[in-house]
């Protein structure tokens, strides 16, 4: 690895996406397994939480502790009952032109979903907007909000009132003013990012967000407005981050060869890297 400071606490895995910290212990999906799996801080005490048979991504949790889990292939939102067994949530294949991906739960249990619109494998590649979904807490599915490139990684801010989404495609990251409802609004841009791909994203106590530049190797800290303060190099592809840890002081990323499924699919070595940074996470997910 090009970064010295960085440590892998996972190994052996297809395609680790959507990590989260949540009830002490890291949350993350392993695409070509199809498995959702958790851990300790360290790496330690795997263990697999569920199989999604669609391809499991985005996570959050619902007020009352419920985990929700995107299904990427079959374009669903679904819900883990205690017996392990997934409970459809809503059904988001009318809205969702190609796979869904990330996604993020507020407080009052609205969930947003992204999607790529488009087949991110196809030759050639041809960009198609998309929208981001919302879910309320009954299930009712709606657009929160439309002509989206590529919205991947989002977070909501500490007080509720702001969410931010990566636009992958388009290199930018992307602010709404959130209502209690779901409801968003004052769309602006938050930062241009340019020459880089925003994949997942998490949000630290100073307001700057890490970002997983997708195509670049590299997880990146910026500011709103574009000041980039710290890049991580990792020596291979990395796809999202979380800030986690007993002090969420500890900035997990996901790493692997490729994006390209026919690449990983069948390799298991992608990777969950470590490395200690000096402000903590904060907000939402």
């Amino acid at each position: 690895m090009t970064d010295p400071r960085l440590r892998i606490v996972v190994d052996g895995l297809t395609f680790a996406e959507g990590p989260r910290w949540h009830d002490g212990r890291l949350w993350f999906s392993d695409f070509y397994t199809h498995h959702v799996l958790c851990c300790d801080a360290d790496g330690s005490n795997l263990e697999m939480v569920c199989e999604v048979p669609g391809q499991p991504s985005g996570l959050g949790w619902l007020p009352d502790d419920r985990l929700l889990i995107v299904s990427m292939t079959d374009r669903r939102l679904l819900r883990l009952a205690p017996d392990r067994s997934l409970i459809e949530v809503a059904d988001l294949s009318d809205l969702a032109t190609w796979h869904c991906n990330d996604m993020v739960v507020d407080a009052h249990g609205n969930a947003f979903v992204g999607h790529f619109g488009f087949d991110l494998e196809a030759e050639p590649v041809e960009p198609v907007m998309a929208s981001l979904a919302r879910v309320s807490i009954d299930g009712e599915v709606g657009v929160a909000a439309d002509e989206m490139a590529f919205p991947n990684g989002s977070v909501i801010t500490p007080d509720g009132t702001t969410l931010i989404v990566a636009e992958t495609v388009a290199s930018k990251i992307t602010a709404f003013d959130l209502a209690a409802d779901g409801t968003l609004s004052n769309r602006r841009v938050w930062a241009e990012v340019p020459g880089t791909y925003p994949d997942g994203i998490c949000l630290d106590a100073e307001g700057a967000v890490w970002f997983a530049d997708a195509l670049g190797a590299a997880c990146i800290r910026v500011f709103e407005g574009g000041r980039v303060t710290e890049r991580i190099e990792p020596g291979r592809g990395c796809f999202a981050c979380m800030l986690g840890g007993s002090d969420r002081r500890t900035l997990y990323l996901m790493l692997a060869e490729s994006a390209q499924s026919a690449v990983v699919t069948e390799r298991h070595d992608a990777q969950i890297a470590a490395v200690e940074v000096d402000v903590p996470g904060t907000g939402l997910p």
